[in-house]
């Protein structure tokens, strides 16, 4: 299949894009490279463009005969979501919007789209199922909700087959360590640590050490890049004879901050300054998926379900690209 990959030149769109290519589809990169980067997609086709551009959206569409989109091009910054609320329900909804209007009308129904457990906000219970009450406490987490509203309704005209894939946190690095995490700023928790561990920082904060968990830190859920991208796989190939499809994409199990920074001392066999600090607002003690229906539904198996595995390819990219990507 021709597949357009929208923000295919950011951390997962990249690994996504040459999942894509391995597995025989052909991926076409949609990015305006405002956080994406070139180097994440050599030897791909790649397209300088804008999400808000429907005229060059509808060209591209029609141009290069695209019969699925891929959506990853949002911002995920969730404390910047609450300054720039309105950053982030253009980029995030109002763009989305602009190109679903593109796909209509040029004919292209198949679409997953990148979501988020912050829509849940704070859930009442843990592991996560996809039924519980979506409640975003941030711009982030709405705006990402309000696409999933969206397409729902679109489905309903008979007119989008669409996934919405629900992800935790995703880490390490793909293609055998060579497709990396690059973000700038930083604030995802596996990098934060290898940067410490190479002495790019001066330490890593622990943000509170009192909650009700094993070891007082805050417990997440961490799923390797690659498992990620490959449910994305399993669901557009189930779109073939289903207009909606949903699902948590998580490990199913839960790591502590403490548990995340051993085991980057252990992999990188580097020492470094850990710092205890007070809560941040808005942290939940454990967050963890139950990704039961992509297990079932999917057929999908993880490929790297423990977090040193992880943290190996998350290291090996970064200990061979101290700088991240060139450009």
């Amino acid at each position: 299949m021709n597949i357009l990959v929208c923000g295919g030149a950011g951390y997962i769109g990249s690994n996504m894009t040459a999942i894509l290519a391995s597995s025989g589809h052909k991926p076409i990169v949609y990015d305006n490279l405002s956080k994406g980067h070139r180097d994440a997609v050599k030897g791909q086709e790649l397209i300088e463009g804008d999400l808000a551009d429907f005229d060059l959206l509808t060209k591209v569409l029609k141009d290069k005969k695209i019969e699925a989109v891929m959506h990853f091009a949002a911002f995920i910054e969730v404390g910047e979501s609450c300054e720039k609320p309105l950053e982030y329900y253009r980029n995030n909804f109002s763009n989305t919007r602009t190109l679903l209007e593109a796909m209509e009308k040029t004919g292209v129904r198949k679409f997953v789209f990148s979501s988020t457990a912050a829509t849940y906000g704070m859930p009442k219970t843990v592991p996560i199922t996809e039924d519980l009450l979506k409640d975003p406490i941030n711009p982030y987490g709405e705006s990402k909700w309000a696409v999933e509203r969206m397409c729902h309704f679109q489905s309903l005209t008979g007119r989008l087959n669409y996934a919405a894939l629900r992800y935790f946190n995703a880490c390490g690095a793909g293609g055998n360590g060579t497709i990396g995490e690059d973000h700038k700023p930083e604030s995802h928790l596996i990098p934060l640590i290898i940067a410490a561990a190479m002495g790019k920082r001066a330490d890593i904060k622990v943000f509170g050490t009192d909650y009700p968990t094993p070891d007082g830190t805050c417990v997440r859920d961490y799923i390797h890049i690659e498992d990620l991208c490959s449910a994305h796989l399993l669901a557009l190939e189930k779109l073939d004879k289903n207009s909606e499809l949903v699902y948590n994409l998580g490990n199913g199990k839960g790591y502590s901050v403490r548990d995340v920074i051993e085991t980057v001392k252990k992999v990188t066999g580097k020492d470094f300054k850990v710092t205890e600090v007070a809560r941040r607002a808005g942290d939940p003690p454990v967050l963890t998926a139950d990704a039961t229906k992509a297990v079932k539904e999917l057929g999908w198996k993880l490929k790297y379900p423990q977090l040193e595995k992880i943290v190996e390819t998350a290291w090996l990219w970064h200990s061979k690209n101290p700088e991240g990507y060139k450009k």
